[in-house]
C-alpha cells in the first residue's frame, strides 16, 4: 500500500507545471505554443529569459527532492524513495494538469536522485554543464547527463532498485529527445545562443 501512496503523491507533486507558471508570470501566455514547445526550464529561458529559464529548472528539480524526501519520511527502504523519484520524473514528462504534454524531465530527475545518489547526480551535472559548455547543445548535454546517471549509481554501489530507477530514467530522458537526436544528426539543431533558422 505504501508504494501505492508514494507512487501517486510523487506522480502529482512531479506534475506540478512549474515551468509553465513561470513562463506565464514573466510574460509568455503557454510555453507549449513557443520555441520548442516544451514545458520546460531550456524552452523557458529562449522564450522568456535566463533569470525565467533557472528559476524554472529550480523549481522543477525542487519538486522532484521533495518527492523523494517524502518517501525517505514515510519509509527508509531502497524501493519506495527509489520509485518516488521516477513517479514525480513521469509526473513532469507527463503531467495530468497539462493534458500528459509535459517537459523532457532533466532538471526534476537530477531534483529527485539527488538525495538518493548525490555523487553520481553531481557529476552527471558537471557533465551536462562540460557537454553544453563544448558542443553549445543543451539536448546533447541532457542525454549525456542523464546516460552517465545510471552507470555512476551502479559503480558507487547505489544498489538494484535506485540503479533500475536512474536507467529508466535516462531512457525516458533519450525518448523524450528523439526529434533532438534527428536535428543533431541532420545537423539542424539549434545551438545554445543561436539564432532560430
Amino acid at each position: 500500500m505504501i508504494h501505492v501512496t508514494v507512487a501517486a503523491l510523487a506522480y502529482l507533486l512531479g506534475s506540478i507545471p512549474f515551468s509553465y507558471v513561470v513562463a506565464r508570470a514573466f510574460g509568455v501566455p503557454d510555453v507549449r505554443k513557443v520555441g520548442s514547445g516544451n514545458v520546460g526550464a531550456s524552452n523557458v529561458m529562449r522564450s522568456a529569459g535566463v533569470g525565467a529559464g533557472l528559476l524554472a529548472f529550480g523549481l522543477d528539480a525542487l519538486k522532484g527532492t521533495l518527492a523523494v524526501l517524502l518517501a525517505l519520511r514515510l519509509d527508509g527502504g531502497a524501493s519506495v524513495p527509489s520509485l518516488a523519484a521516477l513517479c514525480a520524473l513521469l509526473g513532469h514528462v507527463y503531467p495530468v494538469w497539462l493534458g500528459f504534454r509535459g517537459g523532457k524531465g532533466v532538471a526534476t530527475g537530477a531534483g529527485a536522485f539527488f538525495p538518493l545518489a548525490p555523487l553520481a547526480t553531481a557529476v552527471a551535472l558537471g557533465v551536462f554543464l562540460t557537454t553544453v559548455v563544448t558542443f553549445r547543445y543543451i539536448s546533447l548535454g541532457s542525454m549525456a547527463a542523464g546516460l552517465t546517471l545510471p552507470i555512476l549509481t551502479f559503480a558507487l554501489g547505489g544498489g538494484a532498485w535506485l540503479t533500475a530507477a536512474t536507467a529508466t530514467a535516462a531512457a525516458l530522458i533519450v525518448l523524450k529527445h528523439k526529434d533532438n537526436i534527428a536535428r543533431l544528426a541532420q545537423g539542424s539543431e539549434r545551438r545554445l545562443g543561436g539564432r532560430r533558422s
